[in-house]
């Protein structure tokens, strides 16, 4: 039991230390060896549990990334019963992001930037991701429009698309200015966005 879960906690070592080095670095710029030296562990420890520099690429992408954007953008969206309200108070729940956020971007978006002209794998599994969270958004906006809350002629599809976009947009851009007051202008403008989709009792 003890050999087991070692042999895990070393699967999972890698992963965060292979995040954290993609996050920074790209996927492309990942390299083997410094993953290694952030671990503390020896080659056939990661080769153990993966094949190759992609297989690893893979692993976080579905067991670190896509966890936490579910975790931080589509399981929020239920707890709310105004999903327009939902919608932009997690993005603007500014404690669930770390500076890495504003100045390293979206880890998701960075690699469908990098990845998804080159590499199917990652293509596909981004798309599942965004395609998700794009369901989950329009999910939301459809409760709302059962509950006359979210204006009823929409194409919630579509306006859960642009609402996607403009929250992953916004964090390109604020990585590119490498200042936090480009997100906070964009919180307002979605807002503002978000406004025009209620409905005026």
């Amino acid at each position: 039991m003890a050999t087991g879960r070692k042999t895990e906690d070393s699967r999972l070592k890698i992963i965060n230390a292979a995040f954290k080095e993609i996050h920074k670095h790209g996927y492309q710029g990942m390299r083997i060896d410094q993953v290694l030296k952030n671990t503390d562990l020896k080659k056939g420890a990661l080769y153990y549990h993966f094949s190759s520099k992609q297989a690893l690429g893979y692993a976080v992408l579905e067991e670190r990334i896509q966890k936490t954007m579910y975790k931080l953008w589509i399981e929020p969206l239920n707890n709310f019963t105004d999903p327009l309200e939902a919608i932009q108070s997690v993005f603007e729940e500014r404690d669930n992001w770390s500076d890495e956020f504003f100045t390293l971007g979206c880890p998701l978006n960075n690699l469908a930037q990098e990845m998804s002209p080159i590499d199917e794998g990652f293509r596909e599994r981004i798309e599942k991701i965004f395609h998700d969270w794009q369901a989950a958004i329009s999910d939301a906006l459809i409760r709302g429009q059962k509950q006359g809350i979210v204006d009823n002629t929409i194409n919630t599809n579509d306006c859960a698309c642009l609402i996607l976009a403009s929250i992953e947009g916004t964090f390109s851009v604020t990585k590119n200015h490498q200042n936090r007051e480009v997100f906070y202008s964009c919180c307002r403008e979605l807002k503002r966005y978000l406004d025009a989709l209620r409905i005026r009792h």
